[in-house]
């Protein structure tokens, strides 16, 4: 018996990318996730790893987080190479700015109305990589 291949369904095309809701969603997540590292002193941590305007950090999160997620390589086509614990070398990054950078990311997945399996999905991989940006004791 010769079985027809079956076509991916279109959950199995779709990228997380498309799943957020594509550029305006990420771009509100990012927007989210900054202002509420402005607003919230749980935050405090991580807000003082910024220089005092975030514009240029909210691009790079939305350029990187774009590609990351499935989306256009943006910051790629920009940069290059992520190379994220390199570029994140220079600041001092403990599990306590790992761990705020996390629930303040969750916050806003939250925020912005991203889906609850989505959401766990996405912070197993934020996990893995914000534990890996970690260059201080502590």
């Amino acid at each position: 018996m010769i079985t027809q291949p079956q076509e991916p369904s279109d959950a199995e095309e779709r990228t997380p990318y498309d799943m957020i809701g594509g550029e305006a969603k990420v771009r509100e997540l990012v927007d989210r996730f900054y202002d509420l590292m402005e607003l919230e002193p749980e935050f405090a941590g991580i807000r003082a790893l910024h220089p005092p305007a975030t514009d240029g950090s909210r691009d790079k999160l939305y350029w990187f987080l774009t590609g990351w997620l499935g989306g256009p390589g943006m910051y790629v086509e920009r940069f290059g190479h992520p190379r994220l614990r390199a570029r994140h070398l220079p600041f001092a990054i403990a599990s306590a700015e790992r761990d705020q950078w996390l629930r303040c990311m969750a916050w806003a997945m939250q925020d912005v109305g991203i889906a609850e399996d989505l959401q766990m999905r996405l912070m197993q991989s934020f996990f893995q990589t914000a534990d890996w940006m970690r260059n201080k004791a502590g």
